[in-house]
């Protein structure tokens, strides 16, 4: 098994030091920097498998920090952060981060996180591309998804969500089925974020189609992938 590194973007050194500490305990490859900069320049050096990103950081926010990343890099991220509103732990989810974490926390908890993401990240289908018959085409080796014949624009979590439903085309799923799917099974995410990316995805969907409706509602009971017509 190859040795995961991991990118800890932490201004808070005795934090660091306690993640380094457990991360190492769990064979893992634990890398420090304490701003935004430093961390670009590390991922641009370094195959980075799992990032874990600090909100507030001396230089910059973690969100802005997320997105920079994100336009390069298809790794998995986490939020570690002291702020523990409901909107921020939503802000944090809704642009795709794979889990958020508020402070104080027990590291290996952290560590037990981290792991489950990457535990996920390595059960992604190994086929190169799966064509579906509902005007999807699926690259899970490079997280790609085309809906009749042009490229989705899709965070990390849109695309974890729109495979689920595409890999179990009619099958219903419930907001805590597509939760667990997306992030974990311990996840404290509030059921509205499925919401949330539904409509996302929806509206992306639209501009491509807008008299096809692929993601079906079942009120009371969460959503599917509609039938092939």
């Amino acid at each position: 098994m190859m040795i995961k590194t991991i990118l800890i973007v932490e201004d808070e050194a005795e934090i660091a030091d306690a993640l380094i500490y457990v991360l190492k305990a769990e064979g893992m490859d634990p890398i420090w920097v304490s701003t935004a900069q430093n961390a670009l320049i590390e991922l641009n050096a370094t195959a980075v498998d799992l990032a874990i990103l600090d909100v507030g950081l001396p230089d910059g926010n973690g969100f802005d920090l997320f997105k920079t990343i994100r336009e390069s890099y298809l790794i998995p991220m986490m939020f570690l952060t002291a702020r523990s509103e409901e909107i921020d732990r939503i802000i944090g989810l809704e642009i795709g981060a794979d889990d958020y974490v508020t402070k104080p926390f027990s590291p290996r908890e952290v560590a037990a996180r981290v792991k489950n993401i990457l535990k996920r990240a390595a059960m992604q289908p190994n086929t190169d591309t799966h064509l579906t018959k509902n005007g999807f085409n699926l690259d899970s080796q490079q997280m790609k998804i085309t809906y009749q014949g042009q490229m989705l624009e899709l965070t990390r979590s849109e695309y974890s969500l729109l495979e689920t439903l595409i890999n179990h085309p009619q099958q219903i799923f419930s907001r805590r089925q597509l939760i667990e799917a997306v992030w974990s099974s311990q996840h404290p995410s509030d059921e509205r974020v499925i919401d949330t990316h539904i409509k996302s995805l929806r509206h992306k969907l639209k501009n491509i189609d807008a008299v096809d409706v692929p993601i079906m509602t079942h009120r009371g009971f969460g959503y599917s992938l509609a039938a092939t017509s």
